[in-house]
């Protein structure tokens, strides 16, 4: 049987979501350790979309097989039993087996969330990204309206990114400040490593005036990684939904009040 399950997780103490061999302390690693003492055998799982260290997310989907019978409802409680308060299981169903929790996703929706004022935060400390300089969201949005289409997002990809292709496709990209707060959501095809984090930087240097507004399109233009800018903090970062056909029925359920 093939199974899927909604995750979410704060990703603050982390190596981000792969298991890697250097650094077994990752999500994916506990999440694997949880299910496989619910099915009694080892399972390996597969996400819909890779997080880096630091990042959260809300709308993590993964898929894994088992020989393991068991109501649905036993994987979410059990798996989240023998897991640590910082991740939890938010649903379980099968599926058929033509569904990957990575291949068949359509789209991926991150939300970047920037809190903009004078003083550092304590209760959302490594729950959004901090920047004391004045940011105008209205200069943010309008540098963020080339990035829209298809485009060759070599200059927003890290230099060590293995992907084959630099081409992706941005459906939505919106900057708009509510309060302190100055929320970045970005909807692709697909993501580059790092794409989210160096598109935020370079916005929030635009946001800040120290660059013009026309800059995100050069740097876009310039198929370069050094021509942008910083890459930006992981803190802030959210991986609210991943979208796949309707003919696997993957639920979307809303994500927490405090990314949303």
């Amino acid at each position: 049987m093939r199974i899927a399950i909604g995750v979410e997780y704060d990703g603050s103490r982390y190596g981000g979501w792969q298991a890697q061999s250097h650094d077994p302390y990752t999500v994916q690693a506990r999440v694997q350790q949880a299910l496989s003492r619910i099915a009694a055998h080892p399972v390996e799982v597969i996400c819909g979309g890779r997080t880096d260290a630091g990042v959260h997310a809300s709308g993590q989907v993964i898929h894994f097989d088992t020989t393991a019978e068991r109501p649905m409802h036993a994987w979410v409680m059990g798996g989240n039993s023998h897991l640590p308060p910082d991740i939890a299981l938010r649903w379980a169903q099968p599926v058929e087996e033509g569904f990957h929790a990575r291949f068949s996703a359509r789209r991926r929706a991150y939300r970047y969330v920037i809190l903009n004022r004078q003083q550092r935060p304590a209760l959302l400390a490594r729950k959004v990204s901090y920047d004391y300089r004045t940011l105008d969201a209205a200069r943010m949005a309008a540098a963020a309206l080339p990035l829209l289409g298809e485009h060759d997002f070599s200059s927003y990809r890290a230099v060590a990114c293995q992907a084959r292709s630099p081409v992706r496709t941005i459906h939505r990209l919106e900057v708009q400040r509510q309060g302190e707060f100055i929320l970045l959501d970005i909807e692709a095809n697909g993501f580059l490593h790092h794409m989210v984090r160096n598109i935020a930087g370079v916005l929030l240097a635009i946001g800040a005036g120290e660059r013009p507004v026309e800059w995100s399109r050069e740097v876009l233009e310039s198929r370069d990684r050094s021509a942008g800018g910083v890459t930006a903090q992981p803190w802030g970062l959210y991986l609210v939904r991943i979208d796949y056909p309707e003919e696997f029925g993957i639920p979307q359920l809303p994500p927490p009040a405090l990314v949303w």
